[in-house]
């Protein structure tokens, strides 16, 4: 076997930069920009209308804009758990096998760049495609807070929005490599396609269902407070479970708890008081390490399967 020379991460910027390019002048993606920014305004809209009728004094007004729905408008944040997915999907699910069928798999690495450089070098130019995108979101809803409300927002409520950005970007990132791993085992970009939006379907409409009959199975057996457990734990194997907890702990303070709470927690505590920032990144710290960890472990079956891949037929 011929030893590499050099570093394995020669192109990487190369690699990068003309990923960036592509992603952000693909018509792909300016229609996925397109359809975020219709939702977002009906549901950032819809927010302040509820808003200015309903709420008066409220500490954290800028957090009922991303969290606020108005029927039939969802919130912005439940339009983001829905939407944020397929865009992660969009950018992912050819990333490598469109190599394969453009025939230019070879002649990219004919040149001085390895496989690393070029799987690294396509998984960062897309994420950083989509950090941009749910920047302009971000600023778009903090705007908004200061254009229609007038109430300048706290540094609390922007250190908690900011991190429900880094959130949901670590969210399109897990279905980002999903989509790219399925696009290292299929050869044909329509299946890696399918199958990544069998598993949106599974995570996003069957699984709660999937939950329940499991947890009705076993209910026979288990004290209604084990069962609860149970039907959480199963329901966590959902990206969009941990999303919606993660979520619920940093735009709605008073969250104290993100699963079963005994009385016995409860004692001394002031309900409906809110949490500081502090204690409900601790409180949502688990689901953030399981969505790293889902995107570390895909990311690795994804490299796996690119460096043992045939390029030649």
């Amino acid at each position: 076997m011929r030893r590499r020379e050099g570093s394995a991460l020669t192109g990487l910027r190369v690699v990068f930069t003309k990923e960036l390019e592509d992603y952000t002048g693909s018509i792909r993606m300016i229609i996925l920009i397109a359809l975020i920014l219709l939702t977002a305004t009906a549901s950032l809209y819809s927010a302040t209308r509820t808003i200015r009728s309903l709420v008066g004094e409220d500490p954290f007004l800028l957090l009922r804009l991303f969290t606020i729905s108005s029927n039939p408008i969802p919130s912005f944040a439940a339009f983001l758990g829905f939407l944020v997915p397929l865009v992660g999907i969009a950018l992912g699910f050819d990333a490598v096998n469109s190599e394969f069928q453009k025939k230019t798999l070879g002649r990219i690495l004919s040149q001085p760049i390895y496989r690393d450089a070029l799987l690294f070098g396509k998984a960062l130019g897309a994420l950083t495609a989509l950090a941009i995108v749910l920047l302009a979101l971000w600023l778009l809803v903090i705007g908004s807070a200061m254009l229609f409300l007038g109430i300048p927002p706290s540094a609390e409520q922007v250190a908690r929005a900011l991190s429900f950005y880094v959130l949901t970007l670590l969210y399109a990132a897990v279905w980002f490599v999903l989509a790219m791993l399925f696009s290292v085992l299929f050869r044909q970009p329509a299946t890696s396609a399918l199958v990544s939006i069998a598993f949106w379907l599974l995570f996003t409409v069957f699984w709660p269902l999937i939950t329940s009959i499991v947890t009705q199975a076993m209910a026979g057996g288990l004290d209604q407070l084990h069962l609860a457990r149970l039907q959480q734990g199963i329901s966590r194997v959902s990206p969009n479970t941990l999303y919606g907890e993660a979520t619920l702990a940093l735009l709605n303070p008073s969250t104290r708890a993100l699963g079963p709470v005994m009385f016995s927690q409860l004692e001394g505590a002031v309900m409906g008081s809110p949490l500081p920032f502090g204690q409900s990144l601790l409180l949502l710290w688990p689901q953030v390490s399981a969505l790293i960890a889902a995107s570390l472990l895909v990311f690795t079956g994804a490299y796996v399967g690119f460096q043992r891949r045939e390029i030649r037929t």
